[in-house]
């Protein structure tokens, strides 16, 4: 086996050095499961009767509604993988607005756009400022939100 420079690595997240204002990606795409819900409601203790009772003669729309921030939680996580994966140091400050429902059975995603890349004074990290739009299956949008991150730089 010859000598070779080391491999780059898949999944790793940007560098604040990479990435600047104005800059948009896309996720891939998640479909919501009963399974997803079941086990968020679980865990989070948001036994709500939209969220566990298929039947619920209260709620306002049909289907099986899944809770904003189970939403927001699957999109943060697609960028975990991919964007921030290695990089990301911290969620410092966050704001979500709901728009839509969002129904077990639905595929989401998201459209990223980096609206600030401020470095910090040491330490060789930036303050990453971002809009997320979170889209349903019909190319709805359902959830707008705002993160700033601490990302860091390159070694």
């Amino acid at each position: 086996m010859s000598a070779t420079a080391e491999p780059t690595p898949l999944g790793q997240g940007f560098y604040w050095q990479d990435i600047h204002a104005g800059q948009r990606f896309r996720t891939i795409r998640r479909t919501v499961t009963e399974t997803d819900l079941v086990n968020f409601i679980s865990v989070t203790g948001m036994l709500e009767a939209i969220f566990i009772d298929a039947e619920f003669e209260g709620a306002a729309m049909s289907g099986r509604a899944v809770p904003a921030a189970l939403t927001q939680g699957l999109i943060e996580g697609l960028l975990f993988q991919t964007m921030i994966q290695g990089t990301g140091l911290a969620l410092l400050e966050m704001s979500l607005k709901a728009l839509k429902p969002v129904r077990v059975g639905d595929t989401i995603w998201a459209i990223v756009t980096i609206t600030d890349v401020k470095p910090t004074s040491k330490g060789n990290r930036a303050v990453v400022t971002s809009e997320i739009e979170v889209h349903n299956t019909r190319g709805e949008q359902v959830l707008v939100y705002t993160a700033k991150r601490m990302l860091a730089g390159r070694p």
